[in-house]
C-alpha cells in the first residue's frame, strides 16, 4: 500500500478558552486543505476522530457539524477508538483510498476538554476502560501506575527513571510553538512534583487539552497532478487488545502495539533500525518506556537506559516525540493520533524548524486507546 499525504495541519494545543469544537475542526481542516493545494470539493470522504464530544459537550453528529461549517456535503464518518480515535481516523482514510473507491480522503481529529473539571474529564475518559475497573474507582493514571510498579520491579529500574521521558519531551516542546507546554523541565522539578498514583507523579502525566489536527490523503494517481515530492503512508495497521488490564497475561507489554508494529514493519518493508524518528503514545512516562520495547526499538527492560542516556532525544540515535509528545505538546485525545502523522509528515518534508531531525526519511506513529485495548501504527516514508 502507498497512500500519499498531500497536506497536513495542527492547531495550537492547550487551554483554548476562546475556541469551540467547531472552530478547532474548521481551522484544522481548512489548514490541511490549503497545505494540500486542492479545492475542498475535491475531498471525497472525511473521517473525524473524536471520543468525548457527546459526553462533555452534548454534541454528537460531528460529520454534519463539519459539513455545515465547511459548506460541503461530502460523505463524513465519526470514528471512536478512545485515545486512538485520531489514529483510527487516519487508518480509515488510508483504507478508503487504498480500496480504489476514493481518490482522496481527509482525516481530522478533534477534542475540546478544558471547559469541565478534572474529575468530570477523568470520569469521561474511564468509559474507555472495563466496567469492573470503573466500578472499583480506578482512573487511567491508576491503571498505568500498576503497569509502572510492575515494570520497575521486573527490570530493577528506579522511580527516577520515569522522569527522563518527560524531561526530554518538554525540551522538544520548547522548540514547538504549537505545544501546550513549550518550556523545559529539570530532573528535580519532575521528581519533586506531587504524587498522583505512586509511582506516577504530576509531571509524569499528559495534560487535559483542546486541539485539532488534519491530514489530506490521496491515491498516487491523484497526487501525480500536484507535481511535488510525495510523502507516503506505507503501512497503516490496527490491532485490538483486551479492554481491561486485569485480563492481561503481561503487565509490561501492550500486546496490541507489539503485534501492530510487527505487521507494519513487514507491510512497509522496513525494520526498527530504519526509522529516523518516532511519535509514540506517552500519555504517562511509563507508556513511552513500554512503547519503545513494544515497537522493537530495544530489548525488554532496556528502554529506560535509552531515555537516561539521551539516545532518543533530538540529535540522538533515534529521536522520539520531537513534537513534545502527549506529555508536553498536549493530548486532546481525539486529535493526538492525527497530530502524530502531521509531525512526521512535516519532518519528512524538512519543515520542522528548530526540531528538524537531520535526513529524516522514515517515521513511525504509535497511537493507543485506553490501557492498550487499541493500537494504531502508521509508517511514513519519503
Amino acid at each position: 500500500m502507498k497512500t500519499v499525504v498531500l497536506g497536513a495541519y495542527q492547531t495550537k494545543f492547550g487551554e483554548l478558552w476562546d475556541k469551540g469544537l467547531d472552530d478547532l475542526l474548521l481551522e484544522a481542516v481548512q489548514g490541511a486543505i490549503e497545505d494540500a493545494g486542492i479545492d475542498k470539493r475535491k475531498i471525497e470522504i472525511i473521517y473525524i476522530g473524536n471520543k468525548l464530544a457527546g459526553k462533555l459537550l452534548d454534541q454528537n453528529h460531528l460529520s454534519a457539524l463539519l459539513g455545515e461549517s465547511l459548506g460541503i456535503k461530502t460523505p463524513s464518518v465519526r470514528v471512536e477508538a478512545a485515545c486512538a480515535s485520531g489514529g483510527m481516523a487516519v487508518a480509515q482514510g488510508c483504507l478508503a483510498v487504498n480500496s480504489g473507491q476514493f481518490q482522496t480522503a481527509l482525516a481530522v481529529g478533534v477534542e475540546k476538554m478544558t471547559d469541565l473539571s478534572t474529575e468530570e474529564i477523568s470520569s469521561a475518559l474511564m468509559t474507555a476502560a472495563g466496567q469492573d475497573e470503573q466500578a472499583n474507582g480506578l482512573s487511567f493514571v491508576g491503571l498505568y501506575a500498576l503497569l509502572a510498579n510492575k515494570y520497575l520491579d521486573k527490570y530493577q529500574a528506579k522511580e527516577e527513571d520515569l522522569a527522563f521521558p518527560a524531561i526530554k519531551n518538554h525540551f522538544h516542546a520548547s522548540l514547538n510553538k504549537k505545544a501546550q507546554f513549550p518550556f523545559s523541565l529539570t530532573l528535580d522539578q519532575v521528581v519533586d512534583s506531587p504524587i498522583i498514583a505512586r509511582p506516577l507523579k504530576l509531571l509524569h502525566c499528559s495534560p487535559i487539552s483542546d486541539g485539532a489536527a488534519a491530514v489530506v490523503l490521496a491515491s498516487k494517481e491523484f497526487a501525480k497532478s500536484k507535481e511535488r515530492k510525495s510523502v507516503y503512508i506505507t503501512a497503516s495497521v490496527q490491532r485490538t487488545g483486551s479492554l481491561s488490564l486485569a485480563k492481561r497475561d503481561n503487565l509490561t507489554e501492550i500486546e496490541a502495539s507489539s503485534s501492530a508494529s510487527q505487521a507494519a514493519y513487514q507491510l512497509a518493508g522496513v525494520s526498527p533500525e530504519d526509522l529516523s524518528l518516532l511519535e509514540v503514545h506517552d500519555c504517562f512516562s511509563i507508556a513511552e518506556i513500554v512503547a519503545l520495547e513494544d515497537l522493537g526499538i530495544c530489548q525488554r527492560g532496556e528502554a529506560y537506559y535509552l531515555e537516561r542516556n539521551g539516545e532518543v532525544k533530538l540529535g540522538g540515535r533515534r529521536p522520539v516525540n520531537v513534537s513534545g509528545g502527549l506529555k508536553a505538546c498536549g493530548h486532546p485525545v481525539g486529535a493526538t493520533g492525527v497530530k502524530q502523522v502531521v509531525e512526521v509528515y512535516n519532518q519528512l518534508k524538512g519543515r520542522a524548524g528548530e526540531r528538524q531531525v537531520k535526513e529524516a526519511k522514515v517515521g513511525l506513529t504509535h497511537n493507543v486507546g485506553g490501557i492498550g485495548g487499541t493500537a494504531v501504527i502508521h509508517i511514513l516514508q519519503k
